[in-house]
């Protein structure tokens, strides 16, 4: 989903030229054609929703004034760029003093109006992550941490935040990378015991010898090494949350151990004499089937069934294609911090190409992009050249039919080189089909679509050449990618292969 514009001006015509560039700059136009209508959308349920305003100061029955002090009243933090006429400066002073972002003189040129809109989004985004990051550091995160547009996303949330007002204990399901951790910590930031500890533990990531004296703590002396007494995860998180990540990969023994901790409210440290009373909350999560893993013996059924008491599963970042964006800046702003870089925004071109990726290491492998493409960024903007097409190569791979994995010429993050899926072509370069199953015409979209995905596997992924053999221009490839939605699995089906530049 584009980010959207409210769009406020009681001259029709000013309004509509308005909306056409808006629309035209890849966002989604909102239309007020007055102060009032504007305040009643910003104050209204839809606020949340809208990202930018673009504001005429001089209105016949709110005028932009009036509508800045409303939303300075509510406390709404949207960026606001301002219209004014030559001769206007001093009414774009005070604008400013009131909290507008930017302003423009009318008429705007859409280059100036597209560099306005984008900077106001972007600062929007660094004093979110500011205040994201203060609350992450004082471990009170809330839903309104999650970054998400997506329907599919929002019902998850509004499930979790039902979760919160409770101890109910909650497992939170999803593939590697969705950001299960974050959701853990916008239960607990959002419940009663916010003030306490938040205690987060991989469990896949501690030896099998190592998982009791953990979680558990031990005595010292309780075996070889223990020179001191450790209290143990279950002690740290009292009166707080203990995060169990990746609890499916807990070996047998513990499990029992966990199972009694849950049931009981108490811990045994290895090597005590006396078990010790905790209260916790237990939120785990996991990326594997456990349901499977009860099935087999590899899981507990009775500790199963004592952490899938309030199941939320969280949807990859291939079903929630328009939480992109906002990603894309929250990562953008984070890292250009970090590594003192002066990147505003990140093109049109590259944005469509994360829009339509796979993405399947979900939201990690796309923040370790947009890391990496910080770092490579040479000008203000990033363009498509920053990334070596992962997203592409990783979204044909997940559909080819057998192929050949070969390393290509570019090194990625990390020293792996980037892989060239070599397949059999859609379709023979000599014979296009134009007659379906059923005797019929081809629609000309199928065709065109087949025609691009022969071009980027017969030209390794190469773009510009691509849009240069098929005689187009390189947006217009990506838009005609964008509208064909050839990364849509039910539209492209096997036998896709492309190179990562």
């Amino acid at each position: 989903m584009p980010e959207r514009i409210l769009v406020v001006d009681d001259d029709p015509v000013q309004r509509r030229l308005i909306e056409n560039m808006v629309r035209k700059f890849g966002y989604e136009p909102v239309i007020a054609e007055g102060g009032e209508q504007a305040a009643r959308i910003l104050t209204g349920e839809d606020a949340s929703r809208i990202d930018c305003v673009i504001l005429d100061l001089v209105m016949p029955d709110l005028d932009g004034m009036g509508v800045l002090s409303r939303m300075r009243a509510e406390d709404i933090t949207i960026p606001v760029i301002v219209q004014t006429a030559h001769g206007g400066i001093d009414n774009v002073i005070s604008a400013m003093r009131a909290g507008a972002s930017d302003f423009v003189v009318k008429p705007a040129s859409p280059e100036r109006l597209q560099v306005s809109i984008k900077n106001a989004l972007t600062q929007s985004a660094l004093a979110g992550e500011l205040q994201r990051m203060k609350r992450s550091r004082a471990g009170t995160l809330t839903f309104r941490d999650v970054i998400t547009r997506s329907s599919v996303m929002g019902r998850v949330l509004r499930q979790a935040e039902k979760a919160a007002a409770s101890t109910i204990p909650v497992l939170i399901e999803g593939e590697s990378g969705v950001g299960k951790e974050l959701i853990a910590r916008a239960v607990h930031g959002s419940g009663e015991r916010r003030s306490k500890p938040f205690v987060a533990v991989n469990c896949g990531a501690i030896p099998d010898n190592l998982v009791e004296s953990i979680l558990f703590g031990h005595e010292r002396g309780a075996f070889t090494g223990a020179t001191e007494r450790h209290v143990g995860k279950f002690a740290e998180a009292d009166g707080g949350t203990l995060f169990l990540d990746e609890v499916g990969e807990l070996p047998l023994p513990a499990q029992v151990k966990l199972l009694r901790a849950l049931q009981e409210g108490e811990v045994e440290p290895v090597g005590a004499r006396r078990s010790v009373r905790v209260d916790v909350r237990v939120i785990s999560a996991t990326n594997r089937n456990l349901i499977a893993d009860v099935k087999s013996g590899r899981f507990r059924e009775d500790l199963f069934y004592r952490l899938h008491v309030f199941p939320l599963s969280v949807p990859p970042l291939r079903d929630r294609p328009e939480d992109i964006p906002d990603l894309v800046r929250h990562f953008l702003v984070r890292f250009c911090a970090e590594e003192g870089k002066a990147v505003k925004a990140v093109s049109s071109e590259a944005m469509t190409l994360l829009k339509h990726a796979r993405w399947p290491g979900n939201v990690r492998q796309l923040e370790n992009a947009i890391f990496r493409a910080v770092v490579l960024a040479e000008g203000d903007e990033i363009g498509i050249e920053e990334f070596p097409q992962i997203a592409i190569r990783d979204a044909a791979v997940e559909r080819a039919s057998p192929a050949t994995l070969v390393p290509g010429d570019d090194a990625g993050p990390g020293g792996e080189p980037p892989l060239v899926i070599e397949a059999a072509p859609p379709f023979s370069p000599d014979r296009l089909p134009l007659l379906d199953e059923a005797s019929h015409l081809r629609p000309l979209d199928e065709l065109e679509a087949e025609i691009i995905r022969f071009a980027i596997a017969h030209y390794r992924g190469q773009m510009s050449e691509v849009a240069r053999r098929l005689r187009i221009g390189r947006s217009t490839l990506y838009r005609k990618l964008e509208a064909l939605q050839l990364s849509d699995r039910e539209r492209t089906g096997a036998g896709d292969h492309v190179a990562a530049e």
